[in-house]
Protein backbone atom coordinates (compact mmCIF):
# COMPACT_ATOMS: atom_id res chain seq x y z
CA UNK A 1 0.00 0.00 0.00
CA UNK A 2 1.42 3.57 -1.16
CA UNK A 3 2.65 5.65 1.44
CA UNK A 4 2.48 2.33 4.51
CA UNK A 5 5.05 2.53 6.98
CA UNK A 6 5.73 -1.15 5.82
CA UNK A 7 6.46 -0.30 2.16
CA UNK A 8 9.62 -1.60 0.97
CA UNK A 9 12.26 0.91 -1.00
CA UNK A 10 15.84 0.75 -0.68
CA UNK A 11 16.41 3.30 2.40
CA UNK A 12 14.67 0.64 4.84
CA UNK A 13 17.85 -1.49 5.03
CA UNK A 14 20.91 0.89 4.74
CA UNK A 15 23.09 0.90 7.29
CA UNK A 16 23.58 3.15 10.06
CA UNK A 17 27.13 4.72 8.35
CA UNK A 18 24.78 5.78 5.53
CA UNK A 19 21.88 8.16 7.46
CA UNK A 20 23.00 11.40 9.16
CA UNK A 21 20.86 11.02 12.15
CA UNK A 22 22.93 7.84 13.33
CA UNK A 23 26.13 8.61 11.79
CA UNK A 24 26.89 12.25 11.97
CA UNK A 25 24.33 13.94 14.64
CA UNK A 26 23.94 10.93 17.22
CA UNK A 27 27.34 9.93 17.98
CA UNK A 28 30.40 12.21 19.99
CA UNK A 29 32.28 14.38 18.02
CA UNK A 30 35.45 12.20 18.37
CA UNK A 31 33.43 8.78 17.34
CA UNK A 32 32.66 9.95 13.91
CA UNK A 33 34.12 7.59 11.31
CA UNK A 34 33.35 8.16 7.85
CA UNK A 35 35.42 5.39 6.52
CA UNK A 36 33.75 2.57 4.81
CA UNK A 37 34.69 -0.36 2.93
CA UNK A 38 38.02 0.57 2.57
CA UNK A 39 39.70 -1.72 -0.47
CA UNK A 40 42.82 -2.62 0.89
CA UNK A 41 44.86 -2.98 4.12
CA UNK A 42 48.71 -1.97 4.09
CA UNK A 43 50.81 -4.76 6.71
CA UNK A 44 53.77 -3.96 8.17
CA UNK A 45 56.34 -5.16 5.81
CA UNK A 46 55.03 -2.89 2.80
CA UNK A 47 57.27 0.20 2.01
CA UNK A 48 54.84 3.20 2.33
CA UNK A 49 55.55 6.44 0.76
CA UNK A 50 54.25 9.85 1.19
CA UNK A 51 54.03 13.17 -0.66
CA UNK A 52 51.78 16.00 -1.00
CA UNK A 53 50.15 19.26 0.58
CA UNK A 54 51.24 20.64 3.80
CA UNK A 55 48.64 18.53 5.73
CA UNK A 56 50.46 15.45 4.21
CA UNK A 57 53.57 16.21 6.82
CA UNK A 58 51.52 15.09 9.48
CA UNK A 59 50.86 12.15 7.72
CA UNK A 60 53.77 11.29 7.16
CA UNK A 61 54.71 12.09 10.65
CA UNK A 62 52.47 9.90 12.64
CA UNK A 63 52.90 6.66 9.90
CA UNK A 64 56.59 6.76 11.10
CA UNK A 65 55.70 6.50 14.51
CA UNK A 66 52.81 4.57 14.39
CA UNK A 67 54.78 1.53 13.38
CA UNK A 68 54.80 1.43 9.78
CA UNK A 69 57.59 0.54 7.26
CA UNK A 70 57.62 4.19 6.42
CA UNK A 71 60.38 4.63 3.43
CA UNK A 72 62.49 7.26 3.09
CA UNK A 73 65.18 7.50 0.49
CA UNK A 74 66.69 10.97 1.67
CA UNK A 75 67.60 10.58 4.98
CA UNK A 76 69.91 13.35 5.69
CA UNK A 77 73.82 12.05 7.40
CA UNK A 78 73.49 9.43 9.82
CA UNK A 79 75.10 11.15 12.35
CA UNK A 80 72.71 14.77 12.11
CA UNK A 81 70.49 16.15 14.87
CA UNK A 82 67.02 15.12 14.22
CA UNK A 83 65.52 19.27 14.86
CA UNK A 84 68.34 19.62 12.12
CA UNK A 85 67.12 17.32 10.02
CA UNK A 86 64.10 19.01 10.06
CA UNK A 87 65.12 22.34 9.35
CA UNK A 88 66.65 20.95 6.25
CA UNK A 89 63.32 18.49 5.17
CA UNK A 90 64.55 15.63 5.56
CA UNK A 91 62.16 13.13 6.41
CA UNK A 92 59.33 15.41 6.31
CA UNK A 93 58.52 13.24 3.29
CA UNK A 94 60.11 9.87 1.69
CA UNK A 95 61.60 12.26 -0.25
CA UNK A 96 63.21 16.10 -0.05
CA UNK A 97 61.01 17.28 -2.41
CA UNK A 98 59.20 19.45 -0.49
CA UNK A 99 55.25 20.20 -0.72
CA UNK A 100 53.88 18.76 -3.89
CA UNK A 101 50.19 20.89 -3.74
CA UNK A 102 48.84 20.30 -7.30
CA UNK A 103 48.32 17.52 -9.60
CA UNK A 104 50.63 18.91 -12.25
CA UNK A 105 53.43 18.92 -9.46
CA UNK A 106 53.65 15.32 -9.19
CA UNK A 107 53.44 14.37 -12.72
CA UNK A 108 55.76 16.48 -13.81
CA UNK A 109 58.09 15.06 -10.42
CA UNK A 110 57.65 11.89 -12.06
CA UNK A 111 58.47 12.65 -15.27
CA UNK A 112 61.65 14.75 -13.90
CA UNK A 113 62.34 11.74 -11.89
CA UNK A 114 62.43 9.23 -14.90
CA UNK A 115 64.20 11.78 -17.56
CA UNK A 116 60.81 12.60 -19.39
CA UNK A 117 60.65 16.31 -19.11
CA UNK A 118 63.42 18.64 -18.42
CA UNK A 119 62.20 22.34 -17.28
CA UNK A 120 63.77 25.28 -18.95
CA UNK A 121 63.18 26.88 -15.37
CA UNK A 122 67.00 27.42 -14.20
CA UNK A 123 67.93 28.11 -10.12
CA UNK A 124 66.46 31.45 -8.74
CA UNK A 125 70.04 33.08 -7.70
CA UNK A 126 69.50 35.37 -4.25
CA UNK A 127 71.91 37.67 -2.31
CA UNK A 128 72.59 35.05 -0.02
CA UNK A 129 71.76 31.84 -1.80
CA UNK A 130 70.77 29.92 -4.65
CA UNK A 131 67.24 28.26 -4.52
CA UNK A 132 66.02 25.28 -6.27
CA UNK A 133 62.94 26.96 -7.90
CA UNK A 134 60.72 23.64 -7.30
CA UNK A 135 61.72 23.35 -3.76
CA UNK A 136 62.05 26.75 -2.29
CA UNK A 137 62.12 25.77 1.10
CA UNK A 138 63.86 22.63 1.75
CA UNK A 139 67.29 24.03 2.05
CA UNK A 140 67.08 27.62 4.51
CA UNK A 141 69.60 30.11 3.15
CA UNK A 142 69.56 28.23 0.04
CA UNK A 143 72.96 26.23 -1.75
CA UNK A 144 76.09 27.61 -1.45
CA UNK A 145 77.16 27.64 -5.02
CA UNK A 146 75.63 26.40 -8.31
CA UNK A 147 77.63 23.07 -7.93
CA UNK A 148 76.14 22.20 -4.26
CA UNK A 149 72.79 22.91 -6.26
CA UNK A 150 73.38 20.60 -9.30
CA UNK A 151 74.65 18.02 -7.23
CA UNK A 152 71.87 17.72 -4.16
CA UNK A 153 69.34 18.24 -7.54
CA UNK A 154 70.51 15.40 -9.41
CA UNK A 155 70.87 13.04 -6.30
CA UNK A 156 67.41 14.31 -4.94
CA UNK A 157 65.76 12.71 -8.92
CA UNK A 158 67.30 9.68 -8.22
CA UNK A 159 66.11 8.91 -4.75
CA UNK A 160 62.39 9.97 -6.50
CA UNK A 161 63.08 7.49 -8.32
CA UNK A 162 63.68 4.83 -6.38
CA UNK A 163 60.28 5.76 -4.13
CA UNK A 164 58.27 5.26 -6.88
CA UNK A 165 60.44 2.18 -8.17
CA UNK A 166 60.56 0.48 -5.32
CA UNK A 167 57.15 1.60 -3.04
CA UNK A 168 54.38 -0.47 -2.36
CA UNK A 169 52.00 2.15 -1.12
CA UNK A 170 51.70 5.03 -1.99
CA UNK A 171 50.00 8.50 0.15
CA UNK A 172 49.40 11.61 -1.86
CA UNK A 173 47.57 14.23 -0.27
CA UNK A 174 45.86 16.71 -3.11
CA UNK A 175 46.06 20.46 -1.32
CA UNK A 176 45.59 23.15 -4.11
CA UNK A 177 43.93 23.72 -7.78
CA UNK A 178 45.83 27.34 -8.15
CA UNK A 179 49.26 27.76 -9.44
CA UNK A 180 51.61 29.06 -11.44
CA UNK A 181 53.95 27.74 -13.83
CA UNK A 182 56.80 28.82 -16.58
CA UNK A 183 55.33 29.91 -19.81
CA UNK A 184 57.76 28.72 -21.54
CA UNK A 185 57.44 25.03 -21.19
CA UNK A 186 54.28 24.96 -18.65
CA UNK A 187 56.72 23.87 -15.82
CA UNK A 188 54.48 23.57 -12.46
CA UNK A 189 56.04 25.87 -9.68
CA UNK A 190 54.76 25.09 -5.95
CA UNK A 191 54.59 28.74 -5.33
CA UNK A 192 54.79 32.15 -6.85
CA UNK A 193 57.91 33.50 -8.24
CA UNK A 194 59.08 36.17 -5.49
CA UNK A 195 57.45 34.68 -2.44
CA UNK A 196 59.98 32.20 -1.44
CA UNK A 197 62.97 33.55 -3.79
CA UNK A 198 63.08 34.73 -7.45
CA UNK A 199 61.67 37.60 -9.18
CA UNK A 200 58.19 37.79 -10.94
CA UNK A 201 57.54 38.67 -14.30
CA UNK A 202 53.98 38.46 -15.96
CA UNK A 203 55.96 37.85 -19.42
CA UNK A 204 57.43 34.51 -17.94
CA UNK A 205 55.34 33.61 -15.25
CA UNK A 206 51.28 32.57 -15.88
CA UNK A 207 48.59 31.69 -13.77
CA UNK A 208 46.05 28.85 -13.94
CA UNK A 209 43.59 27.12 -11.62
CA UNK A 210 43.33 23.58 -12.60
CA UNK A 211 39.55 21.83 -13.05
CA UNK A 212 38.45 18.48 -12.25
CA UNK A 213 39.07 17.63 -15.55
CA UNK A 214 42.46 18.51 -15.67
CA UNK A 215 43.24 17.02 -12.36
CA UNK A 216 41.65 14.12 -13.59
CA UNK A 217 43.88 13.79 -16.71
CA UNK A 218 47.22 14.43 -14.65
CA UNK A 219 46.78 12.08 -11.98
CA UNK A 220 45.56 9.51 -14.80
CA UNK A 221 48.66 9.69 -16.72
CA UNK A 222 50.92 9.86 -13.19
CA UNK A 223 49.19 6.89 -12.49
CA UNK A 224 49.38 5.23 -15.74
CA UNK A 225 53.10 5.96 -15.82
CA UNK A 226 53.84 5.08 -12.32
CA UNK A 227 52.71 1.05 -12.64
CA UNK A 228 54.53 1.26 -15.98
CA UNK A 229 57.31 1.22 -13.86
CA UNK A 230 55.69 -0.38 -10.48
CA UNK A 231 52.57 -2.36 -11.58
CA UNK A 232 52.28 -3.72 -7.81
CA UNK A 233 51.88 -0.06 -6.12
CA UNK A 234 48.25 1.08 -4.25
CA UNK A 235 47.90 4.83 -3.88
CA UNK A 236 46.11 6.50 -1.57
CA UNK A 237 44.54 9.81 -2.27
CA UNK A 238 43.03 12.27 0.46
CA UNK A 239 42.52 15.94 0.17
CA UNK A 240 43.53 18.29 2.51
CA UNK A 241 41.63 20.53 4.87
CA UNK A 242 43.81 23.45 4.90
CA UNK A 243 42.35 26.06 3.45
CA UNK A 244 44.27 28.44 0.79
CA UNK A 245 46.11 31.29 2.18
CA UNK A 246 45.07 33.88 -0.20
CA UNK A 247 43.91 33.48 -3.90
CA UNK A 248 45.25 34.69 -7.56
CA UNK A 249 41.50 35.05 -7.92
CA UNK A 250 39.44 37.96 -7.79
CA UNK A 251 37.19 36.68 -5.61
CA UNK A 252 36.99 35.61 -1.92
CA UNK A 253 39.44 33.21 -0.47
CA UNK A 254 36.41 31.61 1.08
CA UNK A 255 34.92 31.09 -2.37
CA UNK A 256 38.20 30.06 -4.04
CA UNK A 257 38.85 27.29 -0.95
CA UNK A 258 35.44 25.88 -1.29
CA UNK A 259 36.11 25.57 -5.29
CA UNK A 260 39.34 24.57 -4.73
CA UNK A 261 38.64 21.56 -2.55
CA UNK A 262 35.61 20.89 -3.80
CA UNK A 263 37.70 19.81 -7.49
CA UNK A 264 39.90 18.01 -5.81
CA UNK A 265 36.99 15.77 -3.85
CA UNK A 266 35.63 15.00 -7.14
CA UNK A 267 38.82 14.04 -8.89
CA UNK A 268 39.79 11.98 -6.27
CA UNK A 269 36.19 10.11 -6.41
CA UNK A 270 36.96 9.44 -10.17
CA UNK A 271 40.18 8.76 -9.87
CA UNK A 272 38.71 6.02 -7.41
CA UNK A 273 36.17 4.39 -9.12
CA UNK A 274 38.28 4.18 -12.74
CA UNK A 275 41.70 2.39 -11.58
CA UNK A 276 42.12 -0.37 -9.45
CA UNK A 277 43.85 -0.23 -5.99
CA UNK A 278 43.28 3.22 -5.59
CA UNK A 279 41.54 4.38 -2.67
CA UNK A 280 39.76 7.62 -1.45
CA UNK A 281 40.74 8.24 2.91
CA UNK A 282 38.40 11.09 4.38
CA UNK A 283 40.89 12.93 6.13
CA UNK A 284 39.09 16.24 4.27
CA UNK A 285 35.74 15.13 5.71
CA UNK A 286 37.00 14.46 9.49
CA UNK A 287 38.50 17.97 9.69
CA UNK A 288 35.77 20.19 8.26
CA UNK A 289 32.68 18.31 8.90
CA UNK A 290 30.28 20.34 11.14
CA UNK A 291 29.85 17.16 13.57
CA UNK A 292 33.46 18.88 15.16
CA UNK A 293 32.08 22.51 15.64
CA UNK A 294 35.56 23.50 14.33
CA UNK A 295 37.53 21.83 16.96
CA UNK A 296 39.80 20.75 14.61
CA UNK A 297 41.07 24.42 13.46
CA UNK A 298 43.26 26.38 15.71
CA UNK A 299 42.47 30.05 15.68
CA UNK A 300 43.50 30.89 12.88
CA UNK A 301 40.80 28.41 11.45
CA UNK A 302 43.23 27.25 8.79
CA UNK A 303 45.87 25.60 11.03
CA UNK A 304 44.83 21.87 11.85
CA UNK A 305 45.28 20.53 15.85
CA UNK A 306 46.72 17.76 16.86
CA UNK A 307 43.48 16.05 17.68
CA UNK A 308 42.38 16.64 14.27
CA UNK A 309 45.22 14.59 13.11
CA UNK A 310 44.84 11.94 15.91
CA UNK A 311 40.87 11.30 14.69
CA UNK A 312 42.21 11.41 11.51
CA UNK A 313 45.51 8.91 12.44
CA UNK A 314 43.19 6.53 14.43
CA UNK A 315 40.86 5.94 11.82
CA UNK A 316 43.36 5.69 8.66
CA UNK A 317 45.29 2.99 11.27
CA UNK A 318 41.72 1.14 11.97
CA UNK A 319 40.66 1.14 8.23
CA UNK A 320 43.83 0.77 6.15
CA UNK A 321 46.49 -1.33 8.32
CA UNK A 322 46.35 -4.74 9.05
CA UNK A 323 46.66 -3.99 12.93
CA UNK A 324 46.54 -8.06 13.34
CA UNK A 325 50.41 -7.58 12.34
CA UNK A 326 53.07 -6.29 15.18
CA UNK A 327 54.77 -4.13 14.38
CA UNK A 328 58.25 -2.15 15.25
CA UNK A 329 58.70 1.83 14.96
CA UNK A 330 61.10 1.54 11.90
CA UNK A 331 62.12 3.04 8.80
CA UNK A 332 63.50 2.14 5.62
CA UNK A 333 67.02 3.80 5.36
CA UNK A 334 68.18 5.20 1.63
CA UNK A 335 71.13 3.16 0.26
CA UNK A 336 74.38 5.04 0.43
CA UNK A 337 74.35 5.87 -3.40
CA UNK A 338 71.38 8.39 -2.46
CA UNK A 339 73.59 9.83 0.32
CA UNK A 340 75.06 13.26 -1.42
CA UNK A 341 77.47 15.48 0.38
CA UNK A 342 76.53 14.74 3.86
CA UNK A 343 76.47 18.64 4.41
CA UNK A 344 73.54 18.62 2.20
CA UNK A 345 71.08 17.58 5.26
CA UNK A 346 68.49 17.99 7.45
CA UNK A 347 64.29 19.89 7.71
CA UNK A 348 61.10 19.56 8.91
CA UNK A 349 57.97 21.03 10.67
CA UNK A 350 54.97 21.47 9.07
CA UNK A 351 56.95 23.65 6.21
CA UNK A 352 54.63 25.19 3.73
CA UNK A 353 55.21 27.87 1.44
CA UNK A 354 52.25 29.00 1.23
CA UNK A 355 52.29 30.51 3.98
CA UNK A 356 54.81 32.81 2.80
CA UNK A 357 52.35 34.81 0.48
CA UNK A 358 51.03 36.57 3.82
CA UNK A 359 54.33 36.80 4.93
CA UNK A 360 55.76 38.35 1.47
CA UNK A 361 52.99 41.01 1.40
CA UNK A 362 53.14 42.43 4.79
CA UNK A 363 56.40 43.15 3.70
CA UNK A 364 56.18 44.65 0.48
Amino acid sequence: MAGSSRSKHPYRDLSDYTRWSKAVSSPDYADVDPVSNFPFRITADEKVATAGSCFAQHIARHLSKSGFNYFVTEDGHPLGDADLKNKFNYGVYSARYGNIYTSRQLLQLFKRAFLLFKPSEGPWIENDGIIDPFRPAIQPGGFKTLVEYDEDRKQHLRAVRRIFDECDVFVFTLGLTEHWYCRSDGAALPVCPGVAGGTFDPERYGFANLTVAEVVTDMSEFISLFREVNPRVKIILTVSPVPLAATAENRHVLVSTVYSKSVLRVAAEELTSKFKDVAYFPSYEIITGNFNRGRYFADDLRSVTEDGVTHVMRLFLDHATDLSTPREVRQSKPDNQYNFINEMQNVVQTTCEENLIESSMSNS
